[in-house]
């Protein structure tokens, strides 16, 4: 009896915070004015080496990607001039709840409620009201040579980025930190998870070429630039990438 009476508890509060993200997606997806986006450092291995990346970090690191979005909203013809505006929060010490990969759906609710919990409980960022929180765990590419995935949750406008702890790779971090951005803003991803290789056509930044491949940029969903049907390469920044017209119409650039 007390379990169902918990399981109902949290379905309840699960309604609650879904109806509020629901209005919340609305109002931010309706294009009235600039989302102000706030990126929250997190030095995720402890290294010195991350650190010292951390300690230079600055918001114009990241003003590629406003730049990607003023862009692309001039291609769809969007009449706000700058569709975000990134902001840049002190360093978070704490680290997020571990997602629960493989549990059950409660679990998993659960978890949702407990990282929206995180994020408020570790939200360093003293300036105006916050469209989308994306926290950045880094980590120093001479300890990890690759990543685990991240996320971007249209449920709570919240990222979760993996990210390298370097300069040479700053210009791709950005990439990802985009690609779950429109996440949040309903996008979805267009390629194969178990391949990596993006969907055709609305994976494929220009699906009438010809010849087909090699594709000279990535849609930014489909997270790749297809050089083969069976091999692509990752973008190296947003100057390769652009948002292809069913992400357009997923984010409400396009009816």
């Amino acid at each position: 009896m007390f379990k169902k009476i918990r399981i109902a508890i949290l379905l309840f509060i699960l309604f609650l915070v879904g109806a509020n993200s629901y209005l919340t997606h609305e109002r931010t997806t309706d294009w009235d004015q600039s989302l102000a986006i706030v990126i929250y450092p997190v030095n995720a291995d402890a290294s010195p080496a991350t650190a010292d990346y951390i300690a230079r970090l600055s918001k114009e690191d990241f003003r590629p990607i406003e730049r990607f979005m003023q862009n692309e909203g001039i291609r769809y013809s969007l009449s706000l001039v700058d569709p975000v505006l990134i902001h840049m929060a002190p360093e978070v010490a704490a680290h997020p709840p571990a997602l629960p990969f493989g549990a059950n759906i409660i679990t998993i609710m659960w978890w949702s409620l407990r990282l929206r919990y995180w994020a408020w409980r570790n939200d360093t960022y003293q300036g105006p009201l916050t469209n989308i929180q994306v926290f950045v765990l880094y980590y120093d590419p001479e300890a990890y040579s690759r990543l685990d995935h991240s996320l971007g949750l249209k449920e709570g406008h919240l990222c979760l980025v993996k990210a390298f702890a370097s300069r040479q790779q700053t210009e791709g971090n950005n990439v990802i930190i985009a690609h779950e951005i429109l996440h949040t803003l309903g996008a979805t991803d267009k390629y194969n998870l178990q391949t990596l290789q993006p969907f055709y056509p609305e994976g494929y930044a220009d699906p009438a070429q010809k010849p087909l491949l090699p594709q000279n940029y990535a849609e930014i969903m489909g997270g790749a630039i297809p050089v083969s049907e069976s091999e692509s390469k990752i973008p190296d920044s947003l100057a390769y990438t652009l948002i292809g017209p069913q992400t357009a119409r997923e984010i409400n650039w396009l009816k």
